[in-house]
């Protein structure tokens, strides 16, 4: 497969796993506090990173990249929590479609000055594809947000465009070992915090399993991220990961039986046609 398209590939699977993760993240973070949801995902998804290098013998590296995997750690946490926070207080769409617009918006930017800008036919499917994005996962309308309910959301949606960021400046030789040390920075200070504000709060049987599965699905969409901007653009790589709102609203609809609107359907056809505009 060409590069090009496998980095689309890529991009397009980290959005749905990442959605995934994101829904039952929120769904943990409901009943357990959002710190120790994050936590457990997180010690989750190292053990299976650190399992993964040395399985495929991935190369060591250097100390640079590894430093900058942990800051990518540490602003993707904070991001996080912020994320599962605002799932938890608000309606689950409402809150993926502020987090997602900043999320796409910002690589995009960043992606600009250090690649230069990409092809005309692909900014126009970044613009549709943000457009998408907001009208999936706004369920109800963006008026469902009060001015108070938006620094969570934009929190997060800054700390997600930060990790898209600095991973994809740490994975010069290797994929799974920054992201060893991006987990690893993050279950280090997760922990901090836990400690010093009390909040630790052991999960039921019935909370593991979904926690663990939001590690996993977060840990995967992680993986398939790095490897579309290592074998693509970081742009192209974060507009089409932001797209992880319409798997989080598509669970949402059918499992909490939140209704999609008319107005969601036609995001759906601009998803389409901005995967479409940014392929060619």
């Amino acid at each position: 497969m060409p590069p090009d398209l496998l980095a689309i590939f890529y991009g397009l699977a980290s959005g749905l796993t990442w959605g995934t993760g994101d829904f039952c993240g929120g769904l943990a973070a409901k009943k357990i506090n959002s710190f120790v949801v994050v936590l457990i995902a997180h010690l989750f998804g190292t053990i299976i990173l650190t399992i993964l290098a040395l399985l495929l013998r991935e190369p060591w590296p250097g100390t640079r990249d590894l430093a900058i995997g942990a800051a990518a750690g540490v602003v993707g946490n904070l991001g996080l929590v912020a994320f599962y926070r605002a799932l938890a207080r608000n309606r689950m769409g409402l809150v993926a479609s502020v987090t997602a617009a900043i999320s796409a918006v910002v690589p995009v930017v960043v992606g600009a000055f250090l690649e230069g800008l990409p092809a005309p036919t692909q900014l126009l499917g970044f613009v549709l594809a943000v457009t998408a994005v907001v009208i999936i996962s706004a369920a109800g309308g963006v008026g469902g947000l009060r001015l108070g309910d938006l620094p969570l959301p934009v929190l997060a949606g800054f700390g997600f465009a930060s990790f898209f960021i600095l991973i994809d400046q740490a994975n010069s030789i290797s994929v799974y070992w920054p992201l060893v040390s991006a987990r690893t920075a993050s279950v280090a200070l997760i922990t901090v915090v836990i400690l010093f504000s009390g909040s630790w709060q052991r999960p039921g049987r019935a909370e593991l399993p979904v926690i663990l599965l939001a590690g996993f699905f977060d840990t995967a969409g992680n993986t398939l991220f790095t490897l579309a901007a290592a074998v693509g653009r970081l742009d192209i790589a974060a507009i089409l990961s932001s797209l992880y709102p319409a798997a989080t609203v598509l669970l949402a609809w059918f499992l909490l039986k939140e209704r999609l609107t008319g107005q969601q359907w036609v995001g759906v056809v601009l998803a389409l046609a901005a995967l479409v505009l940014i392929a060619v």
